[in-house]
Formats: structure tokens, sequence, C-alpha cells
């Protein structure tokens, strides 16, 4: 008769995403983790795999817990969910005290060049925000809330990296008004 797990799964891994987004991937160790969570290592390996296979399930974890795709999919006018988006990324990265920044971004920035995986799923979770801004700047075009000779496609992609960017400034000088007039900026391309 096998034994049933003695912890909660859905807990443990909500756990390993906050203790990774906290120190970064090299920076978290197993002893860490099975501290953190209070499971067996045994357990660990057995339920989520090795430090790389957990780490990748946490990554997947954090994009399901985003509502970007839906703020940016809303009926009604377009432009204004771009904006509140673009204006929340820059509050957020100012007010980062705990100098976490983007969990998608950190993983770029630490993983990505070097491991493939972990380089196709950050571009994945790009591909993604960049296609829903896409989508949401071609409806404000559509609705007529952006001017004439804008290109949807390319203020998306615009937006897509000085968002990212926004998290890594946030996370090196949280509190800098440069997110906000980066912000202000940029979405002054969208009058």
């Amino acid at each position: 008769m096998a034994r049933t797990k003695e912890f909660d799964p859905d807990a443990a891994l909500q756990s390993a995403l906050e203790l990774f987004w906290e120190r970064g991937y090299e920076a978290t160790s197993m002893a860490d983790l099975v501290e953190r969570l209070g499971v067996a290592r045994a357990s660990l390996y057995a339920t989520f795999g090795n430090k790389h296979e957990l780490y990748l399930k946490a990554l997947e974890r954090y994009g399901e817990q985003s509502t970007v795709l839906e703020e940016l999919s809303r009926p009604g006018p377009a432009l204004p969910s771009v904006r509140a988006l673009v204006r929340r990324f820059a509050e957020e990265s100012a007010r980062d005290d705990l100098r976490r920044g983007c969990f998608v971004t950190n993983t770029a920035v630490e993983l990505a060049p070097h491991d493939p995986d972990m380089g196709r799923r950050v571009e994945r979770s790009w591909d993604s925000l960049e296609t829903a801004l896409t989508s949401a700047l071609l409806r404000a075009a559509a609705q007529g809330e952006l001017p004439a000779g804008r290109d949807p496609a390319g203020l998306a992609r615009m937006l897509l990296v000085l968002m990212q960017g926004m998290r890594v400034v946030g996370k090196a000088a949280p509190g800098s008004a440069r997110l906000r007039d980066a912000a202000d900026q940029a979405l002054s391309l969208l009058d």
C-alpha cells in the first residue's frame, strides 16, 4: 500500500516560488528548500524532481497567477487598460522594497543566458505579454483610441521591453523617479 503524501504539494510549490523569488536560483540550495518548505528532501525529489525542475514548476506557477492577459482583453475601451498596466508596472517596481523584481525577468537575467529551457520559458512569457499588448493596441486603433499612423505591434514590443526594464531598475533602485518618468514618456507615444 502506497503512503500518502504528508504535505500539501500546492502549498509547497508556492513556498518554493517565494523562496526562489526572494533569493534567485543559484542562491537557493536544496537544503534551503527543505527548511523553508518543511518537507523531507526525498519527498521534494519524489514530488517535484530536482531543483531545476522545481524552479521550472515555480516559474509556471508564477505565470498562472498573473492577471495581465485578462486585464488587457477586457471588453470596452482598450487604451485605458494598456495605460493602467504600464503605470502599475512602474508603481510596483518603484515600491519593491523587498527588491524581488519580476520572477520572469529575474529568470531572464540569471538563467536564460546559459539555460536554453529557461530561455524558452522566458521567451514564451514575453511572447504572451507582447501578443496581449498588440491585441489591445489593435483594438484601441480600431476603436479610434490610438492616433492614426501608430504601429500597434511596434508599440507593444516597446512597452514589453520598457516594463521588463522597469522591473530591473526597480529591483536595483526602488522608489526611483526614473520609473514614473519612463512610463509617462512611453505612454505619451499613445496620445
